[in-house]
């Protein structure tokens, strides 16, 4: 039953954080515009995200959460403007400079590894669809008689499979053959991505 439970689990939460949200498009963000080691960072920070939800939701206090109207619409707008802030930063930054005789970086984007972690972490720790979604893994496909070792053990599943898909997202997009190719038009993606940003974080701050 618990080998059961473990794969259900895997596969919809592999379903869950493969599908386009505001972490994809934070790690995308971070992996283009700085460095793989940031977009890493900042998958680690997703995932110390997940070990929030999934600490919560084992001890009980997401039942609470989502029962709260009030605590369900302060983290839904604190979230909501996070995604937004970080939305209007990447619209108002600077392009990086571009030698046109050698096509190189000569002013690249740095973001501390903290600020990777912080940026990763805050993104899907506000997240309220994140809150739903382990509320309802918990409650509805998790038996309430598994012991909390195993709930323990589904719950790492998750915090590993996040860590490992986004960093694997973070390999790809910052692969310097693919930043080659963007460098010249990287503003316009930065500009862009803020826009999505945005757009997912008014989504946020309309989630019932």
């Amino acid at each position: 039953m618990f080998i059961t439970q473990l794969l259900t689990v895997t596969f919809i939460h592999l379903l869950a954080v493969m599908s386009p949200g505001p972490d994809f498009a934070m790690v995308t963000r971070n992996s283009l515009l700085y460095s793989r080691k940031s977009g890493i960072y900042t998958s680690v920070g997703l995932a110390l995200g997940i070990m929030v939800h999934v600490t919560y939701c084992l001890l009980g206090i997401g039942l609470l959460i989502s029962k709260s109207i009030i605590l369900f619409n302060v983290i839904k707008y604190i979230g909501a403007g996070y995604l937004i802030y970080i939305g209007y930063k990447s619209i108002k930054a600077k392009p990086i400079v571009v030698s046109e005789k050698e096509n190189v970086v000569t002013e690249q984007k740095v973001l501390s590894l903290w600020n990777s972690v912080r940026i990763g972490f805050l993104t899907n720790v506000l997240n309220p669809k994140a809150t739903l979604f382990f509320l309802a893994l918990f409650t509805q496909i998790i038996d309430p008689a598994t012991p909390k070792f195993f709930q323990i053990i589904f719950g790492m599943e998750t915090i590993v499979a996040t860590f490992a898909w986004f960093s694997i997202v973070s390999i790809f997009f910052s692969h310097h053959l693919i930043k080659i190719k963007i460098i010249k038009v990287q503003h316009h993606i930065e500009r862009f991505t803020g826009v999505v940003l945005i757009a997912l974080g008014i989504k946020v701050a309309l989630t019932k």
